[in-house]
């Protein structure tokens, strides 16, 4: 059974193609960057296809969110739903009518059959074969009635899934480009369903279906995929089409090993842009989870597309580490622009703020934030109230003594909030240098003896700020 890893015209083509059901969380992230930096780094094409055939689960407002995450990430495509071109539509549910053509073709090369089992039918020969220890799988009930008798089930309104004829004694080969060599027996498959008793296509079918109909050269995807992969490459043999090469990459696990969930912290993309991080951050972490480089600092997705090598993909689950993603959200945090940095703490900053002070404070609090939210307190120290001292910071007051602070409350008065201004003069008057001079101004300014550079931070702060929170101790 064939693959290929470019299309006839020598092009490569990847996908991502996810069932709008929920969020779209870090896992199926990292895939859709994985398949789009696979696609660029050849000059190909990428693709996003929504496989939305389970209708109830399907929502709108998830396609939506989806799209708008990936958007936000950077991952972009050359066709999808809001792009489409002559292989479209690139919503499954749209696609009905060429299933039903290959359904038909299926039917008439025999290769297919109406299966009448109920639910409860199918669960009670499961259960009966893990009894017996054997490895659950369809039964063949339905596989060999007759014509008569399909004919009389149907007539009697009875549903009907349809079932994929799998030949015995058979092996499907393939190579994994991230595992290598695959090799499964036809006889541990057992007959699966192609079309589901309400009409509408099942994965097997219509995610093999479109990747060969829509010149897909690169399937990748997680390692849950594998033991799919016989059936879809079954499938298009069975019509004749065109198979992807197929990798599929190692599940990302929590630092403890166990499979990503909630309790590792917020899981989707979503929320992860709203607790503040960057998507730069986000996707330089996500390059690094199951694939090795040996590039260090924060990439641009051009860069990754250059430096990204599918056999540099590894085979062990991917650890995720929200303390490695925070080093990379520091990082990112750091290249932000003077202008993006603003924007960033926008919602922190008081209403109404000019535009000199919301640069000074930015530029004073950016070096020591990784989230906005770390921002907060800084926000309350330099616009709001005189901040009370910390425990450490009142003994430095006492140490300082009133002359100290009488003579840089004169200074405030007549200089403003001019740190170099300040000091100088509580210098003359007291002689005090270095830590000495400088650690009372900073907690007499902002109540803690540890913090953002205090130069910029005292220009942020109101007029009169300075002089009124010296004079405190005077």
């Amino acid at each position: 059974m064939s693959a290929r890893a470019t299309s006839p015209g020598g092009l490569r083509v990847t996908r991502f193609a996810p069932s709008p059901t929920g969020e779209l969380h870090l896992g199926n992230a990292r895939t859709a960057l994985f398949s789009q930096l696979l696609a660029r780094h050849a000059g190909g094409r990428f693709l996003l296809r929504i496989e939305d055939t389970d209708s109830e689960r399907s929502l709108e407002a998830h396609i939506a969110a989806l799209m708008a995450d990936l958007h936000w990430l950077g991952i972009d495509w050359d066709a999808g739903p809001d792009r489409e071109d002559e292989r479209g539509p690139y919503r499954q549910s749209q696609r009905g009518a060429l299933y039903a053509h290959y359904y038909a073709e299926l039917a008439a090369r025999g290769a297919v059959y109406p299966c009448f089992c109920t639910p409860l039918e199918l669960e009670l020969s499961r259960r009966a074969q893990l009894a017996a220890g054997r490895p659950p799988r369809y039964a063949g009930t339905c596989r060999n009635l007759s014509a008569d008798e399909r004919a009389r089930r149907a007539g009697a309104g009875a549903a009907a899934t349809l079932r994929f004829r799998v030949p015995a004694g058979e092996r499907v080969t393939f190579v994994d480009f991230v595992h290598g060599l695959q090799s499964f027996a036809t006889d541990d498959i057992g007959d699966f369903v192609v079309r589901r008793a309400d009409g509408s296509a099942a994965f097997f079918f219509s995610n093999a279906v479109d990747d060969a109909r829509m010149g897909v050269t690169l399937t990748l995807r997680g390692e849950d995929h594998l033991a799919n992969t016989p059936r879809q490459l079954l499938i298009l043999a069975a019509l004749a089409l065109p198979a992807p090469a197929y990798g599929h990459v190692a599940l990302v696990v929590g630092a403890d090993g166990a499979p990503l969930s909630k309790r590792h912290g917020a899981m989707s993309v979503r929320e992860y842009r709203e607790r503040g991080y960057l998507p730069a951050a986000l996707i330089n972490h996500l390059f690094r989870l199951g694939h090795s480089t040996p590039l260090h600092g924060l990439l641009s997705l051009a860069e990754m597309a250059q430096a990204f090598d599918p056999t540099h993909l590894g085979r062990a689950p991917a650890r995720f580490d929200e303390a490695q993603l925070n080093v990379w959200q520091k990082d990112a945090a750091h290249h932000l622009s003077a202008a993006a940095a603003r924007a960033w703490l926008a919602p922190l900053l008081p209403p109404g703020l000019e535009e000199r002070a919301a640069g000074d404070f930015v530029s004073a609090v950016l070096p020591n934030l990784v989230l906005p939210e770390d921002a907060r307190p800084w926000v309350d120290i330099v616009f709001g109230g005189p901040p009370p001292l910390e425990p450490a910071a009142e003994e430095v007051v006492r140490q300082a003594g009133s002359a100290y602070f009488s003579a840089a409350a004169a200074a405030a008065a007549r200089d403003g909030n001019d740190l170099p201004a300040i000091a100088g003069a509580v210098r003359a008057a007291t002689g005090r240098r270095g830590a000495e001079l400088y650690m009372p101004l900073r907690v007499a300014l902002t109540g803690r003896v540890h913090g953002p550079e205090l130069a910029p931070l005292l220009k942020a702060m109101p007029a009169g700020t300075a002089r009124e929170r010296l004079a405190r101790f005077a």
